[in-house]
């Protein structure tokens, strides 16, 4: 009884796989994305693979993090070139939202720093 439960056990084995060309790939692929980075990091396998998973986890934050940068600084921008014709920030979004007046804080931002007599056609439009 004991001998036919092991040779059903020996057949359901399946065959060994050796991984050595994609293994050796994949931790040349995880050196290379470490070249650069500092002591054990850029050197050993498993220090580089922690290294590139939190470097991962990293930059899909700071993407985020990018967009409420751009944001502040474009708000920066507008608040400063509405501060000379007497308005704030806010109260200029607020003008600028009953008019109806379609324009987002990029466009605003640019048009403030790279072309102020456009700006200046905009803040007249609120007023």
């Amino acid at each position: 009884m004991i001998f036919k439960f092991a040779s059903l056990i020996r057949k359901s084995i399946m065959t060994r796989v050796k991984k050595a060309v994609n293994a050796l790939k994949y931790r040349r692929n995880i050196l290379k994305m470490t070249k650069g980075y500092r002591f054990g990091r850029s050197k050993k396998e498993r220090q580089a693979q922690e290294a590139v998973f939190h470097a991962g986890i990293h930059a899909f934050a700071h993407r985020r993090d990018k967009k409420s940068d751009y944001r502040k600084l474009w708000n920066v921008k507008i608040n400063a070139a509405v501060r000379p014709a007497g308005l704030s920030y806010s109260r200029f979004i607020n003008a600028l939202k009953k008019k109806n007046i379609v324009l987002d804080r990029k466009i605003l931002a640019d048009l403030a720093e790279n072309n102020p007599e456009s700006f200046g056609r905009v803040l007249e439009a609120v007023k």
